[in-house]
């Protein structure tokens, strides 16, 4: 978990000629993220149109987490500045099929992201590796009514905001940090949405940020091929199923088929099913782990930054390489009844292990469980995966041959996708 994305909020208090913000009725306290810009009069970080002490505790998680490791760092917008809005609503327009970013303030909703960047670099040390501008912009549900900050850009609306924050990124001297954009809620909206951009604006979004809410369905593979050439990131992902079952298959048809050089889980603490962590934000509640927070565990803690993806042989399954180590990582999602998987490695010039495995029922029974019963005989080891179970294999001393390491060669340079190393038989 090396990923931060750090929200830029669009609510303030203070009136800016004789207006205020308007509030939604049903957006809570905790979802109302205090901007830095309060108002248009000055668009210099060192006057008093701006505040940069709100937003305090996600500035300190920031802080947390790169402490601790996090080493990509991502600036993102759901909303702009309530002032900027037609309504002065960040929660959305009267109507969510409408924009509600003011024409006279496309730039300044770039201004604004490019400030909160160069100050971020300049005064806290913390240096932001992409901007995203939007959140579900396609989307219709972002009303005046609404739960949250957001707002809907139209296609046009968007390739002009990408254009003036590149070059507001640029003016400050921030030439390397990338412009993500638009972070669809679904594959397919993200494909239209790239489809209604011309060459330009294409080029001048660094990297491809969809969200994951299209569950089994969606151009998954259309999409990686049309922006062919740009990084990938899954930005954000969630359900309600607590097990973590829907989490493990819609995670292997992501790197099957999207192949994105990073993913998010939206919130670790939620409500129910939600998190991985149950927790009531408004209340300051945490509560009870879900299954689903070890089923995560058996992904990011063995598929590490650094390593590549390579053809797992089957729909549940994923594998990475780490070549530093010469070590194979193995992930495999039973979602149904009890059963043996044969894993065949004779594609591997050599493959002598020994082999760590680790075990994660989605129902009652082992949460990440940890065993070293497992030897490879002929080139092959088998394993027995009790019902709706998760497991990882950590497979020591392994080498690829010379056309393998070429694919991930390529595969590192391209986020392709490695052919085929292995082979599963499952019955």
């Amino acid at each position: 978990m090396n990923i931060v994305r750090f929200n830029a909020g669009g609510c303030s208090s203070n009136p800016v000629g004789g207006t205020y913000m308007q509030m939604s009725p049903n957006i809570p306290a905790v979802r109302q993220i205090q901007g830095y810009w309060l108002d248009p009069d000055c668009s210099d970080p060192s006057s008093s149109s701006w505040n940069w002490s709100v937003n305090a505790n996600q500035l300190a998680m920031l802080r947390k987490a790169k402490n601790r490791g996090a080493n990509l760092l991502e600036l993102f917008s759901n909303s702009p500045m309530w002032w900027m809005c037609y309504n002065h609503n960040p929660s959305g327009a009267d109507n969510g099929a409408n924009d509600n970013l003011k024409s006279l303030h496309l730039d300044s909703h770039a201004v604004y992201l490019a400030t909160i960047a160069k100050y971020a670099q300049t005064n806290w040390g913390v240096k932001f590796d992409s901007v995203e501008p939007f959140n579900e912009p396609g989307a219709k549900w972002w009303t005046s009514t609404g739960t949250q900050e957001g707002c809907h850009f139209a296609s046009p609306t968007q390739a002009t905001v990408i254009s003036d924050l590149r070059s507001e990124l640029d003016h400050r001297g921030l030439t390397s940090l990338r412009v993500a954009a638009s972070d669809e809620n679904t594959y397919d909206s993200a494909l239209s949405t790239w489809h209604c951009f011309n060459s330009t604006t294409q080029s001048q979004i660094g990297r491809v940020n969809v969200h994951g809410y299209q569950n089994e369905g969606g151009k998954r593979s259309a999409l990686y091929s049309a922006v062919v050439g740009k990084r990938l990131w899954l930005s954000e992902y969630g359900d309600g199923d607590a097990s973590g079952l829907k989490l493990a298959s819609h995670l292997n048809l992501d790197f099957q088929l999207l192949h994105p050089s990073g993913w998010c889980y939206w919130q670790a603490l939620d409500e129910g099913g939600w998190g991985l962590i149950q927790s009531i934000l408004a209340g300051g509640w945490i509560g009870p782990v879900n299954s689903k927070y070890f089923v995560l565990a058996q992904y990011t803690r063995h598929i590490r930054p650094g390593m590549t993806i390579i053809g797992g042989g089957a729909k549940n399954t994923l594998a990475a390489y780490d070549p530093k180590g010469r070590k194979l990582v193995v992930v495999t999602a039973n979602y149904g009844a009890a059963r043996w998987i044969t894993y065949n490695l004779s594609n591997f010039p050599l493959a002598n292990g020994p082999i760590h495995r680790w075990m994660t029922a989605t129902g009652t029974g082992p949460r990440y469980q940890f065993s070293t019963n497992l030897v490879i005989s002929g080139r092959m080891f088998k394993a027995w995966f009790p019902i709706n179970t998760i497991q990882t294999f950590e497979i020591q001393n392994v080498d690829l041959n010379s056309t393998a390491a070429r694919s991930a060669q390529s595969f590192a340079a391209t986020a392709g996708k490695l052919v085929d190393l292995f082979s599963t038989k499952q019955y």
